[in-house]
C-alpha cells in the first residue's frame, strides 16, 4: 500500500472527528447571518464536480503571512507544485503541496469530500501529521466560499478559505483568520496556482 493511500485511509478513519464539527450554517450564522439564510432557503445544487477543474499538476506559488492575528505584515514566500488526484469515484479528491522558500519547507495534503445530500464540500487539511479543523462550502458563480472554526493561540476563530479564477488556467487560494466574530478578516495565507499538467 503506497504512502498516499495510507494517509487517505487515515484522514477517513478521522471521519467520526470531522462530523462533530460545527456545519457551514452555524458557522454563517456567526460569519455572514445574510449568507445563512440565503443558504438555508436554496435548495441544495449538485456541486460533486465543482473542483474537476483542478485535477492535475500546478505550479504554485505562496504567499504566507508570518505571524496573522498579531499586527505584523511580514510576508514569505514559497515555490513549488500542487498535484490534485481525483479519488472515490469523483467524490473527493486528495491535494498534495510541496512547496519551499527561504523560510523553510512546508508539505500538507487535503482531502476534498463532497456531500451530496447538503450539496457541499468540507475541506480537511492535514500538515507534519496534524489535520486541522475542516472547513465547510461550496461554489457559487464559480467562486468557492468555506467557512470553520479552530483554536489559534488558545482562542476559538474563524477560518474562511475562497477559491477563484484569475484565468483558465490560473487560481487563487486566499484564506483568512477573524478573532471577532466575522466582523473583521485578515487575509494570511495567498496561493497562485497556474495549471501545469491537466490529468485526464
Amino acid at each position: 500500500m503506497n504512502a498516499p493511500t495510507n494517509i487517505l485511509i487515515g484522514l477517513l478513519l478521522c471521519g467520526p472527528l470531522v462530523a462533530l464539527q460545527p456545519g457551514r450554517e452555524f458557522l454563517l450564522a456567526k460569519a455572514d447571518p445574510a449568507t445563512a439564510s440565503k443558504a438555508e432557503a436554496a435548495e441544495p445544487r449538485d456541486g460533486q464536480r465543482d473542483f474537476d477543474f483542478s485535477i492535475g499538476t500546478w505550479r504554485t506559488r505562496l504567499s504566507r503571512l508570518q505571524q496573522p492575528l498579531s499586527g505584523s505584515n511580514v510576508w514569505v514566500e514559497y515555490e513549488g507544485t500542487s498535484v490534485v488526484r481525483a479519488v472515490l469515484d469523483g467524490h473527493a479528491n486528495l491535494v498534495e503541496l510541496d512547496v519551499e522558500g527561504p523560510a523553510g519547507r512546508i508539505v500538507g495534503l487535503s482531502l476534498r469530500l463532497y456531500d451530496p445530500e447538503s450539496g457541499q464540500w468540507s475541506l480537511n487539511y492535514a500538515n507534519g501529521g496534524i489535520m486541522s479543523p475542516p472547513v465547510f462550502g461550496e461554489f457559487r458563480n464559480g467562486r468557492g466560499e468555506f467557512f470553520g472554526q479552530e483554536m489559534f493561540n488558545g482562542r476559538a476563530i474563524f477560518v474562511k478559505f475562497v477559491m477563484s479564477k484569475v484565468t483558465p488556467d490560473t487560481w487563487r487560494y486566499e484564506q483568512s483568520f477573524s478573532d471577532d466574530g466575522g466582523k473583521t478578516w485578515e487575509v494570511n495565507w495567498i496561493a497562485l496556482d497556474t495549471l501545469e499538467d491537466k490529468e485526464d
